[in-house]
């Protein structure tokens, strides 16, 4: 076995996290000198590969199964989104998340600042499964019992999100701007399947990586570090719980809808029957107790839109003047 590369730390934590910083500034460089939205989300994808591959270079582990599966795994998804959100910003033309921020130095500086802290936090199980300081204890060999639930786990995982992904895609891609409700697939299970998909792959690496610990051949810092390396999961369910993903799809989004009349009783009837995240049958969603909507399928309150406390009642009623003056003219036609 060829020994281990040591930089910087024995955890590779510091080496991780300049080469972050680097990376990003380097296409947000790019992205606010040209005004380019197109490199976003593909540096955020790349940076994973980029960290997951070089870790295991370094690593005296590097032709360990364990080490190499979870370096392949997060290296396979990483890719697989950004190569996909590459795609998408390509067709669409420009990422709406940037209307505000794109010509403001600093607010757009902070958007990559949160990447960089995205990118390493989630790197964690992989970097310190890698790194020194855990190489240097034997390793349990790879198939326990974690390895092979976290497989199965990934595999679920990426298909969800994989599949998903394509299937809203194609949606959107039929139905235009009709506002259509997206509820083909795994949308008619849940109603952000991607997301789910994304925290089960994430969880599922760090059960395979935290393999060493969890049978007992580490001790010390090595064991503590492997187990913190949890934060990086954590992080990233988070993000889409709290910040980045439902808060800003969940209540604005059918805030929209009720005040612009986009077929909101079509989805008003969707989110009563479809779970937010985890999937369930809708026939048996909608007829659920809404306290274990609100707990045990964690669609909680700062997700549910009510017209009465959130909409904006002037938009609310222009919309449905234009829509009565819509219909009278209408009528006027077929009279004529």
């Amino acid at each position: 076995m060829a020994g281990a590369v040591h930089v910087l730390d024995n955890y590779y934590l510091a080496i991780t996290l300049l080469i972050t910083i680097a990376y990003q500034l380097c296409f947000f460089s790019i992205a606010f000198s040209f005004k380019f939205d197109k490199l976003t989300d593909f540096a955020g994808g790349t940076n994973f590969a980029l960290l997951a591959i070089l870790t295991l270079a370094f690593s005296a582990n590097r032709d360990h199964a364990r080490n190499i599966v979870v370096s392949l795994f997060i290296i396979i998804w990483a890719l697989r989104l950004s190569g996909f959100l590459l795609f998408r910003i390509l067709k669409t033309g420009k990422d709406d998340r940037f209307d505000d921020k794109r010509d403001k130095f600093w607010s757009f500086l902070g958007f990559w600042v949160f990447q960089m802290i995205w990118v390493w936090t989630v790197s964690l199980p992989v970097t310190i499964l890698n790194s020194p300081n855990v190489t240097q204890f034997d390793q349990p060999a790879f198939g326990t019992g974690r390895d092979i639930a976290g497989i199965i786990l990934y595999t679920i995982g990426l298909v969800m999100e994989s599949v998903s992904d394509v299937q809203k895609f194609r949606f959107r891609s039929a139905h235009g701007s009709d506002g259509a409700v997206c509820d083909v697939g795994f949308f008619a299970w849940t109603r952000h399947p991607n997301y789910f998909g994304e925290i089960i792959i994430q969880f599922s690496i760090f059960m395979i990586a935290v393999s060493p610990a969890a049978s007992g051949y580490l001790h010390g810092g090595a064991y503590a570090a492997l187990y913190a390396s949890i934060v990086g999961p954590f992080l990233l369910t988070a993000l889409l719980m709290f910040l980045s993903g439902l808060p800003l799809q969940e209540r604005p989004g059918a805030k929209k809808r009720y005040e612009k009349g986009i077929k909101w009783a079509e989805y008003e009837r969707y989110l009563q029957r479809t779970s937010i995240l985890i999937p369930f049958p809708p026939q048996l969603y909608s007829k659920m107790p809404v306290f274990l909507k609100r707990t045990i399928f964690l669609e909680f309150s700062l997700y549910v839109f009510d017209p009465a406390k959130h909409a904006d009642q002037s938009k609310t009623q222009a919309t449905a003047a234009e829509e009565g003056r819509t219909r009278r003219s209408d009528e006027q036609d077929l009279r004529n």
